[in-house]
């Protein structure tokens, strides 16, 4: 069935209003009638079938025959630090992130970024972002959208890992502890972790050392020297799998 999330003010006691694009998605591209069935989500970890009732051009109704818990969402919260790219490649980590099951990002601006300022990502930017994670999230069949915080400076990323049971920083050439040795060591299993990812030039040594006073680790995700993309993803699918989500 077709997911999407909605505010809750648009769903009230089992009767639920989508609008706008939503509405018209329903209507005009997936050609839907009274009768059939989507998902809906409130962005609280629990999903809705709803019977559409009724279709009109801006609007679509239906009421609620089923709620349970979304089972897409981990219970390991993985926040991703990545440096910020170039548009296309920020806003595929962006999607397939979301996908494999980061539940928030937090941009940066570090040495070696292409974008070198945090006030060159305009609202408009901003918008963009939150669409590509949203429709993600629904196309993957998660729970909660993840959070996107406004870009940061690489200092200021730092400043915030007090709040995690694990910090790991991706360094290729690194020859410290495997990513299974660090998420075993001590019990029990870390429940927000995370993860910072550099950018094509990578993390400077002075960053890696700055992070590393912060109780960061730093990580190989192997023997193969990975696009910072790429990295990404696999880090995160990798972590999630070793937690066995």
């Amino acid at each position: 069935m077709h997911r999407f999330f909605i505010s809750g003010e648009n769903l009230r006691s089992g009767q639920v209003v989508l609008t706008g694009q939503q509405a018209h998605q329903i209507r005009s591209v997936l050609r839907m009638a009274p009768g059939d069935k989507i998902i809906v989500l409130d962005n609280t970890g629990c999903e809705y079938v709803v019977a559409i009732t009724d279709l009109a051009r801006q609007r679509a109704a239906g009421q609620v025959i089923d709620k349970r818990l979304a089972q897409g969402e981990p219970r390991t919260q993985i926040t991703l630090c990545q440096a910020l790219l170039a548009r296309e490649k920020f806003e595929w980590v962006l999607q397939k992130c979301t996908e494999v099951g980061v539940t928030r990002f937090v941009p940066m601006v570090t040495e070696r970024s292409i974008v070198r300022r945090t006030d060159t990502i305009t609202p408009a930017r901003l918008a963009r972002w939150k669409t590509i994670v949203t429709e993600s999230a629904e196309q993957s069949g998660r729970g909660r959208i993840p959070q996107l915080e406004c870009p940061l400076k690489f200092a200021d990323a730092l400043a915030g890992l007090g709040a995690f049971d694990r910090r790991l920083i991706a360094c290729p050439q690194t020859t410290g502890p495997t990513l299974r040795e660090i998420l075993q060591a001590g019990r029990p299993a870390p429940a927000a972790i995370a993860l910072l990812i550099g950018p094509e030039g990578g993390f400077s040594d002075e960053e890696v050392a700055a992070a590393c006073e912060k109780g960061a680790v730093a990580m190989s995700i192997g023997k193969r020297i990975l696009r910072t993309e790429t990295a990404a993803v696999v880090a995160s699918a990798l972590i999630l799998y070793e937690l066995e989500e």
